[in-house]
């Protein structure tokens, strides 16, 4: 019989900070949502939510100046009575808002609301359609998700990214049927204490949307809606502005319709007051923003025919600087207009982990076998398939031994002589495919520059298990002869 060969190689990951664990995520750009890590509002796991926030919200109102507030009822009255009417006419036909119409079943409407969200989770609108009618199609009620394998889960989810969302959402269903009777909670704040892996944006969602609950909130898409039309130029990652847009959010939500009352703000967001190049004449609430407002007395200011200085005055409260405002550090940037709110959080940059992957061949008269292992059940990317790996040593010597110790815990007594050093085995393999473009780092990396899709390097591996595990397995050893 002949021994397998062995090929390792150089790896890198890079895992964003504070990646795993419980998140809130909201649409990022105009169609997906951001981590609360990467810098929107978060999700706080544990704590209250809901009603039991309010006090807190109401105080926080209190302390700031009212120019930053929507001052009394007309105001609110009109805001909600102009997005509605917008929404009503603009909304996009999207498969889980048809589904939250037509179904009748309060824990399946719940269902339905609850995978989108999940979904959309830093993912594009765009992408989502597809695997959430899938989804569906497969797993249509929460018991059918909860007798489902983790392993049907990721295979389905695959290309979605950040595969923690997939299992906490079976997770989730596992306890609603085992647990709750098959019955979904049915407040915001009994979503967030029992579902695991739903924090505060997601069960405000759910709550408003599936089951009527007048509950605000708050996702990328809003916070930017409000920071503009409010004038809030302080980072919306900070506890006080976190705050106080929730307090807004709450403030503003239709009690009549508040599932549509919070879908129209996510979508006015997404579609008209985008990050970059909002559509501001085309805004319903164009009338109410303050940050409009700000735009048009700075070009007055500019060409003269306003005196004086913009009002700015007002938002300032009597003790210093207002902590909503656009900070001293980062005055207005005339060229910016309402893109001034908000300014863009900080983030932290990602952590780099480097390892050491092995590619294991096992020759036969049927082609070569390669062996895979399975990821812890928590963690990065936890319960996924890949090549044995551990963490980059700075000694080849280290190195070969913490590898070989890994491979024979898999795969037997495996001789050294056969552990060879190839650099870094994606981009060896990728080299070799037709049509691969080297010439940037991008490229290096990830993408034939013949085709601009989505997942590109997925799709190279894909097309390594599925078709080229006899040639390039093989191609891959001798390269490095």
């Amino acid at each position: 019989m002949r021994k397998p060969r062995a090929a390792v190689g150089s790896g890198h990951r890079k895992q964003a900070a504070s990646q795993e664990g419980r998140q809130k995520h909201a649409k990022n750009n105009s169609q997906a949502k951001p981590s609360a890590c990467d810098g929107m509002i978060a999700e706080c796991p544990g704590a209250p939510a809901g009603l039991a926030r309010q006090p807190e919200e109401v105080v926080l109102q209190a302390s700031v100046s009212s120019y930053h507030l929507f001052r009394d009822v007309a105001e609110v009255t009109a805001f909600r009575g102009s997005l509605l009417s917008w929404y009503d006419q603009e909304k996009r036909d999207l498969p889980w808002r048809r589904r939250a119409e037509d179904e009748m079943d309060l824990d399946r409407r719940a269902y339905a609301v609850w995978v989108s969200e999940v979904m959309l989770q830093q993912t594009q609108v765009a992408t989502v359609i597809n695997y959430y009618t899938g989804w569906m199609q497969k797993w249509p009620t929460l018991q059918d998700l909860a007798s489902a394998s983790l392993e049907e889960v990721n295979q389905l989810w695959a290309g979605l990214g950040y595969y923690s969302r997939g299992r906490r959402l079976q997770e989730g269903a596992r306890k609603v049927v085992e647990e709750l009777g098959g019955h979904m909670p049915r407040t915001a704040e009994t979503l967030q204490q029992l579902l695991p892996g739903v924090g505060r944006y997601t069960a405000g969602a759910i709550a408003s949307i599936a089951f009527g609950q007048a509950t605000g909130v708050v996702d990328g898409n809003v916070a930017r809606v409000l920071c503009r039309v409010r004038a809030i130029g302080a980072d919306p990652s900070s506890t006080l502005v976190s705050q106080q847009l929730w307090g807004l959010a709450q403030q503003l939500v239709d009690p009549a319709r508040p599932g549509d009352f919070n879908q129209a703000a996510m979508e006015l967001g997404a579609t008209v007051c985008t990050p970059q190049r909002p559509l501001c004449s085309q805004c319903p609430v164009e009338s109410l923003c303050r940050a409009r407002q700000r735009v048009e007395q700075e070009q007055l200011l500019a060409s003269g025919s306003l005196s004086g200085s913009p009002d700015v005055e007002e938002c300032a409260p009597n003790t210093g600087q207002c902590h909503l405002c656009l900070p001293p550090s980062e005055p207005w940037d005339q060229t910016l207009g309402v893109v001034n709110f908000p300014r863009k959080a900080s983030r932290k940059p990602p952590r780099e982990e480097s390892s050491a992957t092995c590619v294991l061949e096992q020759p036969g008269a049927l082609g070569a076998q390669i062996l895979l292992v399975q990821r812890p059940n928590s963690g990065l990317l936890a319960g996924l398939w890949e090549f044995p790996s551990v963490t980059w040593e700075p000694s080849e010597q280290l190195q070969r031994k913490a590898l070989l110790q890994e491979l024979q815990r898999w795969a037997g007594p495996l001789p050294a002589t056969h552990l060879r050093h190839l650099g870094e085995v994606f981009r060896v393999y990728q080299g070799q495919q037709p049509g691969t473009c080297m010439g940037s780092k991008r490229s290096q990396v990830s993408s034939p520059c013949s085709r601009k899709k989505p997942r590109m390097g997925q799709q190279v591996l894909d097309n390594f298990f599925r078709s080229h595990i006899s040639t390039d397995a093989h191609s891959l050893n001798s390269a490095a002869q």
